[in-house]
């Protein structure tokens, strides 16, 4: 900001303080002017004087009180024509000043009504200043005056246009930058609860698969050491799964590509593990993997994955199968990623609450507008212990609530308990082949049962 500009800000906070200065000078000028006007003989020099005085005091409120200041002068410029004197004197150019500022600082009505006032004095004045019988004269005088009033007027109209511009352009900004911070504080906290929501899950599904094999394992490793060493590999490969999902959610809140020293390591698993797990480990006895300089790109799952998923949960013990109707399509990326993660987060508490070998049933009904999937099981329902928070229900409703979807659970009649989520998909659409794999291709009939069992 320019100093002139810190000026012109001061000047408008103090506008009567400056006013009152400027006031105060111009009665110096005009009063001197008067009394040089009247040549100090007149025998109405101390009228004229106080009629001066009166006509230019009010311009102290021209901008604070644009209305009353206005009016006070049209009173007295109105009294000195009809009962002062026929002359003019300098002060009653202070009408003028008065026809502005109320021009640009008043009201629609009040500058209106002062520039009636100033066309009414354009006829008022001539008849003070000449005879009747010279009407050249008067009509000569009512134009002038009527032109210098209307010139004034229009003069004021401007300004007063561009003010109210300027002021309409800096409300506008301030309105824009207070939408600016509440968009960014709504975005943050979408943001915010969207990465509560993937790592809930992700930490969730997979934190309860790896207890469940660990379990698994140390109860069948006196009687079956092939289910223990079958139960070490599902836990590796679910622990990596879910690093690489931590380290791409994570990768998003850097501000720019991570170094190799802010990277994970991945350590070397020793050589008995390696052999149990069936993991090849390079000859130099590096890691079983190389460390990523970088959040992992891989895609976000998708409605696709569900076979996989299911796949991951019938490997840690649970009795889990998979039904498919009708003909599956090319889903948007947001909508598969929510069916996947539904089916997840309700299979993650068939695992936690249903207690000892439940059987659970997946079944995905894709409808001509809709994607429905069921997961119900057949364990200890609504007797089943809680930890109270309700995050993996809430989350659910949250993400199918984006997509105009809703998510129910409860137990089921007989026993169980059932998750049920509704996602909107629009029309039918043929999937584009660029997206089509042999998970989307469509069952032999168009409504069909699959049973993954």
């Amino acid at each position: 900001m320019s100093w002139w500009d810190r000026v012109l800000r001061w000047e408008d906070s103090h506008r009567f303080v400056v006013d009152l200065v400027g006031t105060l000078f111009v009665l110096l000028i005009g009063l001197t002017l008067n009394v040089n006007f009247l040549d100090g003989s007149s025998a109405r020099a101390v009228p004229d004087l106080l009629v001066a005085f009166l006509l230019i005091a009010p311009l102290a409120w021209r901008r604070v009180r644009p209305a009353a200041s206005a009016a006070t002068v049209y009173s007295v410029a109105l009294l000195q024509m009809l009962f002062v004197t026929p002359l003019m004197i300098p002060a009653d150019f202070a009408v003028l000043v008065a026809l502005y500022s109320v021009t640009v600082h008043g009201p629609r009505w009040a500058h209106r009504v002062a520039m009636v006032g100033a066309l009414v004095g354009g006829v008022l004045l001539p008849i003070t200043l000449v005879t009747w019988w010279n009407p050249p004269s008067a009509v000569a005088t009512t134009i002038f005056v009527w032109s210098v009033a209307a010139a004034v007027w229009a003069f004021g109209l401007a300004r007063r246009s561009r003010r109210e511009t300027l002021e309409a352009l800096v409300d506008r900004a301030a309105q824009l930058e207070r939408e600016r911070d509440q968009q960014a504080q709504i975005a943050t906290a979408a943001e915010r609860a969207r990465i509560a929501r993937e790592m809930h899950d992700i930490v969730a599904h997979s934190l309860t698969v790896m207890i469940a094999q660990a379990d698994g394992g140390r109860y069948a490793a006196s009687a079956d050491p092939a289910a223990a060493t079958r139960a070490l590999g599902t836990i590796g490969e679910t622990g990596r799964a879910a690093l690489t999902d931590m380290r791409r959610l994570l990768g998003v809140l850097r501000e720019g590509p991570p170094t190799p020293t802010g990277s994970i390591p991945v350590v070397a698993p020793p050589a008995g593990t390696a052999a149990a797990l069936g993991t090849a480990v390079p000859a130099g006895g590096g890691p079983a993997a190389p460390t990523p300089s970088g959040p992992a790109v891989t895609p976000q799952p998708s409605v696709d994955d569900v076979p996989h998923l299911v796949e991951q949960v019938r490997a840690s013990g649970l009795r889990v199968s998979l039904v498919r109707t009708g003909t599956p399509r090319h889903l948007p990326p947001g909508v598969g990623l929510t069916a996947f993660r539904i089916t997840q987060e309700a299979l993650t508490n068939v695992l936690k609450h249903a207690g000892p070998d439940p059987s659970v049933t997946v079944v995905m009904s894709w409808r001509p507008d809709a994607l429905a999937l069921e997961v119900s099981d057949d364990g200890r329902g609504a007797s089943a212990g809680t930890d109270g928070l309700g995050h993996g229900l809430l989350g659910m409703r949250e993400r199918a609530a984006l997509f105009g979807g809703t998510v129910t659970a409860g137990p089921r009649p007989g026993g169980g308990y059932r998750v049920r989520a509704e996602l909107p998909t629009g029309p039918a659409v043929a999937a584009p082949p660029s997206a089509t794999s042999t998970l989307d291709a469509p069952p032999p009939a168009a409504s069909s049962r699959q049973d993954d069992r």
